[in-house]
């Protein structure tokens, strides 16, 4: 009898931690800096500071993205390709850096271009400053344009996540956070892949959050 019970009660607990371990939870409503959970999906999710002034921002800092790959990123890569297709700590910082000179052309392009915001180099009343960083980098065919006559086809160029924290140029302090993942999507298309076609499924990526934000920006401010 002793025996049947401690088995149902290893087996409950087993099923317990199971489910725990496997469940996805949701985000918290506050996060430890104050802000409020505003917007959440499958996709990602916003906090924002609901006491926020966002009528007072009439200009723009754009800080240099940081850029990282997905955990394991180049052991996974390399370990499919031969010796000359595989990429280096060098090639991986050429990548991160493009991406970084990418994200800022585009960011800057809509943000001035569409959105009309002015775009100044030193924070201050009236400034909101964005700390990009683009996480989780993750490039299905990298070009390290390595010579030869091979070409790589893809459906889709990778996927990248955008957190991005923005804050008060006036007192430093973060007024919202913004994570979202997204995918260099081709819609199932296959094509050649190489340095060009890379930055340009990327670019339309970068366009697209810099629109998104815009979009936000334009209604906060209302």
């Amino acid at each position: 009898m002793n025996k049947t019970i401690l088995m149902i009660l290893t087996l409950l607990v087993f099923s317990l931690l199971s489910s725990s371990a496997f469940a996805k939870s949701d985000p918290p409503e506050t996060s430890i800096e104050g802000l409020t959970l505003v917007e959440h999906d499958r996709r990602g999710e916003i906090y924002a500071d609901p006491d926020a002034d966002w009528s007072e921002f009439s200009q723009i800092q754009l800080q240099p993205a940081t850029v990282s790959f997905r955990k394991n990123w180049k052991r996974e890569h390399n370990q499919d390709e031969p010796f000359d297709m595989r990429v280096s700590d060098k090639d991986m910082k050429e990548i991160r850096e493009r991406v970084a000179k990418e994200f800022a052309k585009e960011f800057t392009k809509v943000l001035s271009t569409e959105g009309g915001h002015q775009i100044v180099t030193d924070a201050g009343d009236g400034v909101l400053i964005l700390r990009p960083a683009i996480i989780n980098l993750d490039v299905t065919a990298p070009d390290t344009m390595t010579a030869g006559m091979s070409q790589t086809v893809v459906a889709s160029a990778g996927s990248m996540t955008l957190y991005l924290e923005l804050y008060d140029g006036k007192t430093q302090s973060i007024i919202a956070r913004i994570i979202d993942p997204e995918a260099a999507d081709n819609v199932g298309i296959a094509q050649v892949a190489n340095r060009v076609t890379n930055t340009a499924d990327f670019d339309r990526v970068l366009r697209r959050w810099a629109q998104i934000l815009n979009k936000h920006l334009a209604h906060v401010k209302k």
